[in-house]
């Protein structure tokens, strides 16, 4: 279930701007419609007919997120060497800083139900994320790549969880170097 936003007017992209700062820098529920329509220099009104509702909008703002995260891995993936896999590391590294907070998704994954629309763009990104890692352990020839994705999908989870706690990625480099090694292990012998 990839994602793609519809065409969006000028102030439906503002406001939407707006809401990607907000929700990311503050958190979902600590930010107001009140608050992202001052912030895009909408009214309320504007933002409801746009958008509907702060739930489609935090949909919208997961959306746009999956949408960027993805093209930004895919074009480091254009020009990786093998083990290309370890691209996802600097990818998430990229996506958190210079904030520090973390991943938007486990994020807004803490403050959303799974039944919330915008929960349902969160399971089915981190879904492709572990698919795709996966997918380039068998392209790059490492036996049996289903287990070593699951793993390398752990370290990376846990390393960019303790990028939004510590505030650095100390720990999500130190995973990318765990998971070289365990690349490194699992290297089809010539």
């Amino acid at each position: 279930m990839a994602t793609t936003q519809p065409a969006m007017t000028p102030g439906a992209r503002r406001i939407l701007d707006a809401a990607t700062t907000l929700f990311y820098e503050r958190g979902i529920h600590a930010v107001g419609v009140d608050a992202v329509a001052a912030g895009s220099g909408v009214t309320k009104r504007t933002l409801y007919d746009r958008f509907g509702s702060k739930d489609a909008l935090v949909a919208a703002y997961l959306r746009r997120r999956d949408e960027e995260w993805w093209a930004r891995w895919e074009k480091r993936l254009e020009t990786a060497g093998a083990p290309r896999v370890l691209t996802v590391f600097e990818a998430y590294v990229e996506d958190a800083e210079p904030s520090g907070r973390g991943c938007a998704f486990l994020n807004a994954a803490a403050e959303l139900s799974s039944a919330d629309a915008g929960f349902a763009i969160i399971r089915d990104h981190k879904r492709r994320v572990r698919a795709r890692i996966e997918e380039l352990l068998g392209e790059d020839g490492v036996g049996e790549p289903a287990v070593l994705a699951e793993h390398l999908f752990l370290l990376l989870e846990g390393g960019i969880a303790h990028q939004g706690v510590d505030g650095d990625s100390r720990r999500l480099q130190h995973a990318r170097a765990i998971a070289a090694d365990l690349l490194k292990a699992a290297a089809p012998r010539a």
